[in-house]
């Protein structure tokens, strides 16, 4: 694994989910993360599940001009991600949205070059209303897929592999996030 810039940030996210029991899990590759939102180009991007502002920031430092939105849904954890953006030094690119991701996301304005998908496991209506907001030739990065249910993971895929609407890129964090170009 590559050297991580943010590793502190990553560490703060497993020691409050530890000492608050809450369901803010780490990603546990930043690093192929800031790789993958470099090579896709895009200078606007959206994550969904902010937790502390670990893989916002990682979003952020693929490319200097980088703009990233970040929604949370836990006023603590948004409070604290801000604490954390701002120490790095990222504040005035990366802007967390406090609310939930049906709340937000209809506030924003279409057009991302890259969406990460880091919440709990999206369904398909989340999943479509995410697409909504990917700008076509856009990276769609979704982890957490293998959280849902049997029968909401296959139709989660089912729309991910449509050759019609996505090109597979290589997947990453040990190929438990997909990554897709959406093309259609």
């Amino acid at each position: 694994m590559k050297q991580d810039p943010f590793s502190d940030i990553q560490a703060a996210t497993r020691g409050h989910r530890r000492a608050t029991s809450s369901g803010a899990y780490t990603f546990e590759d930043g690093p192929a993360l800031t790789e993958v939102a470099a090579a896709s180009g895009a200078v606007r991007m959206l994550e969904l599940g902010t937790a502390l502002g670990y893989t916002a920031c990682c979003l952020a430092a693929a490319r200097p001009d980088a703009r990233v939105d970040t929604v949370e849904g836990d006023p603590l954890r948004a409070s604290l991600a801000r604490d954390h953006i701002s120490g790095v030094g990222l504040a005035d690119r990366v802007t967390v949205h406090l609310g939930s991701f049906t709340e937000v996301l209809p506030r924003l304005t279409p057009g991302y070059g890259l969406v990460f998908f880091d919440g709990y496991a999206p369904d398909v209506s989340l999943l479509t209303a995410i697409l909504g907001q990917l700008s076509l030739g856009g990276t769609l990065v979704c982890a957490n897929l293998g959280l849902a249910g049997f029968i909401e993971r296959r139709r989660l895929m089912a729309v991910l592999n449509d050759p019609a609407r996505f090109a597979q890129l290589p997947a990453i964090e040990n190929g438990g996030t997909v990554v897709r170009c959406l093309i259609g």
